[in-house]
């Protein structure tokens, strides 16, 4: 299973970006799917999630601002970004919860991250 991130770039303060993020391989099923991001010196940290129904949740301080969404036929979790300041700069790990076999329990895949970088 891999997890193929995209959509990182610099943006200037307020600005928006959408990152995307691709499942592929054996995948015989998709769970909740999600984001973290670890800006440099520090631990990586939890930013929101989608379950496979839908539900999102966000960490507080980007609520209002981001919006996860997924296409489960395109196996595709996004994130889009609005209203980004340089706090936000970090690279974005996407994960999803995936099941490789009928008979197997779901386990979490990462992704290998996109920068994104917000200029004040």
């Amino acid at each position: 299973v891999q997890l193929q991130a995209s959509g990182g770039g610099l943006v200037q303060a307020g600005g928006s970006l959408r990152l995307s993020c691709t499942a592929s391989g054996s995948i015989n099923g998709l769970g909740h799917m999600g984001w973290y991001r670890q800006a440099p010196g520090h631990q990586r940290e939890w930013v929101a999630m989608i379950t496979s129904g839908g539900a999102t949740n966000y960490v507080d301080y980007v609520k209002g601002r981001f919006d996860i969404s997924r296409d489960s036929a395109r196996q595709t979790v996004y994130l889009q970004m609005s209203d980004l300041n340089p706090e936000d700069t970090a690279v974005y790990i996407c994960y999803a919860s995936v099941r490789i076999h009928s008979g197997r329990p779901y386990r979490d895949y990462w992704g290998q991250g996109t920068q994104v970088t917000v200029s004040s």
